[in-house]
């Protein structure tokens, strides 16, 4: 099979040391995000938190400073290159490929990987500036979101970026009326993605299902801004036992896609905002025929629960999912073998890069196993790996039309 040039929906940018230092106001210099290097060990204390010493253990490592905030970066984020190094080993910029947060680098990485465009979500600021809004100063944490979004459009997307990597910009989280200004600016801007949480629930912010954030998803609809819930965007991942090793832990990542899925399939936001698209980052689809199917039964049945189901949709929640709900794979054999159930046009790819999961450099041959182990015709390889992302994100804006 020759499998198109892949679009890949879900990457990862780690932020440059100056993007914030070169935008902020002056007088926020010693408050705002910036590089430190320092050498010491990151030890667990009801979290990791950083010990300065030179003792046994002790390495360099570079570290995000930010008002009370101290961030060291795990290999994790940064393991392509490095695939014998343990993830949660804290790292310097040098001990990095260049692709991690260097423009040229990434682009001449996605080459390498038969990848014609990428949208990445960040690293620091965290999958949807969970950063930002954990932070006391608010009027700090507003600029720091609109620095990071010129960044993105006008830096890491601009120039010979440009038609090659997909902006993906951050709201105001605490302030949905700020977050809709912000949609607004960036979509004038060219930015017509934006991170939002799985679930704002274990953010201590309030659920999708009331009228709270109806100013984002009004200027989500108004925009066509699609909204990207990458898993781990609510702070929060399954876990079944403390003891349990972390392998089931990423076992049960997609439970957070899940989640999302079951929310906005039953909260009425997609009745109400026609023109809103969804994509689950890294939840993989393999699930979805079942909680499409038990959704619908449960729509059914919705008088015996107190009929709120029905009162939100005026139609089974299956009839939202074509062309407004997307998952995302990088190895879901199961899932598009389940295409027809889930609608091949909802499957989009991601290589994930530069991450420990990521198939980079070998996305195009993973694109070229699953679809041949699921029989993909050749119009439906090319929707998996480009033409979905195209219609999803409405890309012939940036000139990607085919």
């Amino acid at each position: 099979m020759d499998v198109p040039l892949i679009i890949s929906v879900d990457d990862h940018v780690i932020e440059p040391p100056n993007v914030w230092q070169d935008r902020l106001p002056r007088a926020y210099a010693e408050r705002g995000p910036r590089v430190e290097r320092s050498v010491g060990r990151m030890i667990y204390d009801g979290g990791l938190v950083f010990t300065e010493d030179d003792g046994p253990g002790s390495a360099p490592m570079d570290l995000w400073r930010y008002d009370d905030l101290v961030w060291a970066i795990p290999r994790g984020m940064a393991q392509v290159g490095y695939l014998d190094e343990p993830s949660a080993r804290s790292i310097t910029y040098d001990e990095m490929v260049r692709g991690c947060y260097e423009q040229t680098a990434r682009l001449e990485a996605m080459d390498a990987n038969h990848t014609e465009a990428s949208l990445s979500f960040p690293s620091f600021a965290r999958f949807c500036g969970q950063t930002f809004l954990e932070r006391a100063d608010k009027e700090l944490a507003q600029l720091c979101v609109e620095a990071y979004n010129d960044w993105m459009i006008d830096d890491w997307c601009g120039g010979d970026g440009r038609g090659r990597l997909i902006p993906c910009t951050l709201v105001p989280l605490w302030d949905p009326e700020l977050a809709a200004q912000e949609i607004r600016r960036c979509a004038a801007k060219g930015s017509f993605a934006v991170a939002f949480s799985e679930n704002p629930v274990p953010l201590g912010l309030p659920s999708i299902y009331g009228p709270h954030w109806d100013p984002f998803f009004r200027a989500c609809d108004e925009t066509s801004t699609v909204i990207n819930m990458h898993i781990g965007s609510s702070s929060a991942m399954a876990v079944t036992a403390p003891d349990a090793p972390l392998e089931v832990g990423m076992a049960l990542t997609a439970e957070n896609s899940v989640h999302a899925f079951v929310d906005w399939l039953s909260s009425g936001v997609l009745a109400r905002h026609p023109n809103v698209r969804i994509a689950l980052s890294e939840g993989q689809v393999g699930w979805m025929p079942f909680m499409i199917e038990r959704l619908d039964s449960i729509w059914n049945r919705s008088h015996f629960y107190g009929g709120q189901l029905r009162a939100a949709l005026p139609e089974p929640p299956s009839t939202f999912m074509a062309g407004r709900v997307y998952g995302c794979i990088f190895d879901d054999l199961h899932g598009l073998t389940s295409r027809d159930t889930i609608g091949m046009g909802q499957i989009m790819f991601e290589t994930d890069y530069p991450h420990s999961d990521s198939t980079f450099p070998h996305s195009r041959e993973t694109a070229e196993k699953i679809s041949a182990a699921a029989d993909l015709d050749d119009h439906e390889a090319w929707q998996l790996v480009r033409g979905n992302a195209i219609e999803c994100f409405r890309l012939s804006r940036i000139g990607i039309d085919r």
